[in-house]
């Protein structure tokens, strides 16, 4: 079975693989073209900059992605695992102050590991495109606030679920996926007020003359105008974007200020509107709810399988602890999920396009947004010609040319 699982994860591996190369290798052939709709914003020059940014980004996922696989199969199958495991085991804590420091030092050795590969790709790559603006001091303080945060979030999840199983061992599993639930809302919740203002500075939209526009656009769509923010993304990278965050009362839409710079008025409302197309679509709500479904089918099928006690085995082990015994589980669910990621990535761009659709039918003009995606992929170097299958099996949202294509066909 460990040579079953060892197979399982190479495959899905390759597949990830060629599925990159088979990307780079259709970009190389159709680079060059520039897209319909696209003339007279983009031009040769950069077409060539955008292809030779995305290949250095693909390049060096590969590199990253076959090192972390390789640390990840040694770790499971070459012996340190039971080491490690026994190592923690042996300190003579409590099992629930045994199981969070297990993964809290996971954590932190899985962050230093990917110190060189954040620093080679802000520094590097993002500085050789001009898109790094951040300092290396920024850069460290966000590094130590990130890990702080997991850490401490991280940490109280697990003494928590440990605790449940120590107080239910034949119910864990339902008042574990509960703590799990809550401590994702809560988190959600807190995020907007707590967590994010620690990276970005958050104050109202200042661009001249967009007031009253967003005020008009977020009473048609009966919003309280106040929930608009932008953030001073510059001081980081000169990306520009929008995103949606929080729920309930917490819920706001965020404007990079690099975005702001960019775009015309009505282009920003009509980002402004697809970003209200989400919330009014209630996108965030629903896939919270999926997850949260899943997530209970996840900690029922725990419970059977260590409850089975052959998990270890699985893995050429002779014993894991209890705590332990959630990484390996973990490896098998990775294997599990794979062949639904297109399905995934799918749903999201079904979000999207019905979040271009409300926009549309909200801000009154579709050649707003779709001049406003074409200017944003020009300054984010966007790849505007993936590969069909890459894009169907990763994309979140549409590849940005066929989005383009059907805001102006929208719009005739």
């Amino acid at each position: 079975m460990t040579t079953f699982l060892l197979l399982m994860y190479l495959f899905t591996l390759l597949a990830g693989l060629l599925l990159r190369l088979l990307n780079q290798a259709h970009l190389k052939i159709h680079g060059a073209v520039v897209p319909a709709g696209f003339e007279g914003v983009i031009d040769g020059e950069v077409l060539r900059k955008a292809s030779a940014y995305t290949l250095d980004n693909s390049r060096f996922g590969l590199i990253e992605t076959l090192f972390d696989s390789t640390v990840l199969l040694l770790f499971l199958f070459a012996g340190p695992l039971p080491l490690y495991d026994r190592w923690i085991q042996g300190l003579g804590l409590s099992p629930v102050l045994s199981g969070t420091l297990f993964y809290l030092l996971l954590l932190t050795a899985k962050s230093l590991l990917d110190i060189p590969f954040s620093l080679y790709r802000t520094f590097v790559i993002e500085a050789r495109y001009g898109f790094n603006t951040q300092t290396l001091g920024l850069w460290i303080a966000d590094l130590l606030k990130g890990l702080a945060i997991s850490l401490v979030l991280l940490g109280v999840l697990l003494a928590g679920g440990f605790q449940l199983v120590e107080a239910s061992p034949d119910y864990w599993w339902l008042w574990g996926w509960g703590l799990f639930a809550g401590f994702t809302l809560f988190v959600m919740l807190i995020s907007p007020y707590v967590i994010e203002p620690l990276f970005f500075r958050f104050e109202p939209v200042r661009k001249e003359g967009l007031e009253e526009g967003i005020k008009a656009l977020m009473a048609r769509a009966g919003l309280a105008a106040g929930r608009v923010f932008q953030v001073d993304a510059s001081r980081r990278s000169h990306h520009g974007n929008a995103y949606f965050t929080g729920i309930g009362r917490v819920k706001r839409i965020v404007l990079f200020d690099t975005l702001l710079e960019r775009l015309s008025a009505a282009e920003i409302l009509a980002i402004l509107a697809h970003e209200i197309g989400h919330w009014k679509k209630r996108h965030i709500l629903k896939r919270l709810f999926a997850t949260e479904l899943l997530a209970l089918g996840g900690f029922y099928l725990a419970y059977r399988l260590i409850g089975w006690g052959g998990v270890p085995d699985l893995f050429g082990i002779d014993t894991l602890s209890f705590a332990a015994q959630w990484l390996p589980l973990a490896f098998l669910g990775s294997l599990v999920v794979f062949p639904f990621t297109p399905v995934s990535a799918w749903l999201s761009r079904r979000d999207e396009g019905q979040a271009d659709g409300y926009a549309c039918a909200l801000h009154g003009n579709p050649e707003d947004l779709a001049s406003a995606l074409v200017k944003l992929a020009r300054d984010n170097l966007a790849n505007l010609h993936p590969h069909p299958w890459y894009a169907a099996f990763y994309f979140s949202h549409p590849p940005v040319v066929e989005r383009v294509r059907r805001l102006r066909a929208e719009g005739k």
